[in-house]
C-alpha cells in the first residue's frame, strides 16, 4: 500500500480513506487513477487481521509504513546530496567518454590517415556497444541491485579505456572502443538508483540537476583537450577521461543499495537500515511503525514491459530516446564539422555542401576550434535551467514536446549558408534544447516504470538511443558531405515526431508516487472513475 499525502484540500484529509492519483492531465480521455489506502485504512486491516477493532482490546494494532512513507517523512537533506555527488561523478565519467568521440575522430582522421567512413565506424562502434550492454546492465540492476551493476560497469569502462591508450592499430581501436561503449551503457542507472532514495516533491529537480554534472563532464572534456592535445597528443587524452570513473570507485564503498530494491527482493532489514541511516544524515526521524512487505520474484523480465499497462509506453519512450540521442549526439558531430569547415555551406546548382574535400585530406582541430567547441557545450547549462522552471510547472510530456519542437525551429537556419558567428550561436541554442529535453526523459522513464522492472526498462530505452547514436555519424559525418539540407532535414523530422510522440505518451508523472509493481498499475487508456459513494468520501486529484 502506498499513501499519497498531497491535498488540494486539507479538510478532507479526515473525510475519507482514500486518495485518487490521476496519471494523466486532467481534462484528457485517459485518465489512469491509482487507489491507495490511507495510514488509518492500514491500520484498521492490520487490526481486523490480528483480531482486533476499534472498540476493544488492549493490544494496539500493528502500523505499517512504505519506503514512499519514509522518503517523504525523512525528506531530502545531507544523505541525498551525498548521493548526488557519487552519482554524478559516473554521469561526469558516461559524459567525458561521451565528448571524447567527437574529438578523437577528427586527429585520427589525420593522424592515421582515415577516410570519412572509418572515422564514423569509431564512433558507431561505441554505440553498438552501448545497445548491447544497455538491456544487459539494466537486467543485472533489476536482479542483483543497482549498486553491483553500476559498480560493475563503471570498473568495466575505466579498465578498456585506459587499454584504449594503448591501442596500436585501428582494428584493436574498434574492438576496445566496442567493450568501453558496453561498460559505460550501465551509467543510466545512477539516475535509477538516485531516483529511488528522492522524495516525490524532490524528484523532478534532483535528477534535473543530475544534469548538471552530464553537462560538467563534457565541458571538463573540451578543457582537458584544449590543454592535452597540442602537446601530449590523443592517448593522454583518452587515459586521463578514465579519471572520474576511478574516483567513482574509490568512493563506491559508501554507496548504499536502493531500499526500493531490497524490500522488493526481501531484504527488509537491509532497506531499513538504510532508512535509518538516511534518516541519521538527514537529522530527521523515521515513521512509526513497521515497514511493510512487497517482496517479488519476477523482477527484471523483459515481458513485463509489453504488458497492457506498460505497451505503448514502451514503444513511444524507445522512439523518443532513439530521436534524443539521435539528435543530441548529431549536434555535436555537426559542431566539429561545421567548425572545420568555418561555415556551414556552399550553394551549388544541386544543393548546399560541405565543401568537398579528399577523403583522406584532413584539417586538425585548432585552439580556436575547441574553444568554440567549449562555448557550444556551454549551451548544456542555460537548457538545463530552462527546462528545470518548466519540468514541474508544465508536466514531464509537455517539457520534452517544447524541446523537440525549439531544436527543431533553430536547426532551420541552418540550411542558409552562416559564418562562423551566427552558426556558433544557433548550434548553442538548439544544443541546450535537446540537452534538456535529453535529461527530462531521464526523469521520465524512471518515475513511469515500476520499481520490479525500472532499471529494464531505463536499460531498453538507453538501448534504443544507442541506435540513434549508431546511425547519426554516417549522417552527420558522411551524408553532410552530399548535402547539408538533406542531413539537417533527418534530424528536424525525427524531433518533430518525437515532439508529438512525448504528448501521445498515456501517462504524465508529475507528482506521481514512484509504483512498486505492475499490480499498482491499470492498463494505459482504462477509464476509472472514482465516485464518492465508491470511496465513501470526496476524492480529490494530486496537485
Amino acid at each position: 500500500m502506498i499513501a499519497y499525502k498531497r491535498w488540494r484540500n486539507p479538510e478532507l484529509r479526515a473525510e475519507t480513506n482514500f486518495v485518487v492519483q490521476n496519471d494523466e492531465n486532467q481534462g484528457t480521455d485517459n485518465e489512469i487513477c491509482t487507489i491507495t489506502s490511507r495510514p488509518e485504512s492500514r491500520r484498521r486491516e492490520s487490526a481486523s487481521s490480528s483480531g482486533f477493532n476499534n472498540t476493544g482490546g488492549d493490544s494496539e494494532p500493528e502500523v505499517t509504513f512504505t519506503v514512499d512513507d519514509a522518503l517523504e517523512a525523512i525528506g531530502f537533506g545531507k544523505f541525498q546530496w551525498k548521493i548526488s555527488l557519487l552519482t554524478g561523478l559516473s554521469w561526469i565519467g558516461d559524459s567525458m567518454e561521451m565528448m571524447l568521440l567527437s574529438i578523437l575522430g577528427p586527429q585520427l582522421h589525420c593522424e592515421w590517415k582515415l577516410p570519412s567512413f572509418m572515422v564514423a565506424i569509431i564512433t558507431s562502434v561505441v554505440f553498438s556497444g552501448m545497445g548491447i550492454g544497455s538491456p544487459v546492465w539494466g537486467n543485472i540492476a533489476d536482479k542483483y541491485g543497482r549498486k553491483i551493476s553500476l559498480i560493475l560497469c563503471m570498473v568495466w569502462t575505466m579498465y578498456f579505456g585506459l587499454l584504449t591508450a594503448f591501442t596500436p592499430v585501428y582494428g584493436w581501436l574498434l574492438f576496445l572502443r566496442a567493450l568501453v561503449g558496453f561498460g559505460i551503457a550501465g551509467a543510466p542507472q545512477s539516475v535509477t538508483l538516485y531516483s529511488e532514495f528522492l522524495p516525490v516533491k524532490a524528484r523532478g529537480i534532483c535528477i534535473m540537476l543530475i544534469g548538471m554534472f552530464w553537462a560538467l563532464g563534457a565541458m571538463f572534456e573540451v578543457l582537458l583537450a584544449l590543454l592535452i592535445m597540442p602537446t601530449l597528443g590523443w592517448r593522454w587524452l583518452v587515459g586521463l577521461s578514465t579519471l572520474p570513473m576511478a574516483l567513482f570507485i574509490c568512493l563506491c564503498y559508501w554507496l548504499p543499495e536502493s531500499p526500493r530494491f531490497n524490500v522488493l527482493s526481501g531484504n527488509k532489514e537491509k532497506a531499513l537500515a538504510t532508512l535509518a541511516q538516511i534518516a541519521k544524515d538527514n537529522g530527521t526521524a523515521m515513521p512509526q511503525g513497521t515497514l511493510a512487505d512487497h517482496t517479488q520474484s519476477g523482477r527484471g523480465r523483459f515481458k513485463d514491459l509489453f504488458t497492457p499497462q506498460y505497451l505503448r509506453t514502451t514503444l513511444l519512450l524507445w522512439f523518443i530516446w532513439f530521436a534524443n540521442a539521435f539528435s543530441y549526439y548529431g549536434i555535436i558531430l555537426l559542431t566539429t564539422e561545421f567548425f572545420q569547415a568555418g561555415h556551414t555551406c556552399v550553394e551549388t546548382q544541386e544543393a548546399a555542401v560541405i565543401e568537398p574535400r579528399c577523403g583522406l585530406e584532413c584539417k586538425y582541430l585548432t585552439s580556436a576550434d575547441y574553444k568554440d567547441l567549449l562555448w557550444t557545450t556551454l549551451a548544456e547549462f542555460p537548457g538545463l535551467l530552462v527546462i528545470l522552471l518548466a519540468i514541474d510547472h508544465i508536466g514531464r510530456k509537455k517539457s520534452m514536446a517544447l524541446c523537440f519542437f525549439m531544436f527543431s525551429l533553430f536547426i532551420l537556419p541552418l540550411y542558409a549558408c552562416l559564418d562562423r558567428l551566427p552558426l556558433t550561436i544557433l548550434i548553442f541554442i538548439a544544443r541546450a534544447f535537446i540537452s534538456g529535453g535529453y535529461q527530462v526523459a531521464f526523469v521520465y522513464t524512471p518515475e513511469v516504470y515500476p520499481t520490479e522492472n525500472r532499471a529494464l526498462g531505463v536499460g531498453t530505452c538507453s538501448a534504443m538511443a544507442r541506435v540513434g547514436a549508431l546511425i547519426t555519424p554516417f549522417v552527420a559525418q558522411v551524408m553532410l558531405r552530399t548535402s547539408v539540407r538533406l542531413a539537417l532535414s533527418l534530424y528536424c523530422v525525427f524531433c518533430l515526431l518525437a515532439g508529438v510522440a512525448s504528448l501521445f505518451l498515456p501517462i504524465e508523472t508529475l507528482g506521481r508516487v514512484l509504483q512498486e509493481s505492475n499490480l499498482d498499475q491499470v492498463p494505459e487508456g482504462e477509464q476509472t472513475t472514482a465516485t464518492t459513494s465508491q470511496l465513501n468520501g470526496t476524492t480529490q486529484h494530486l496537485e
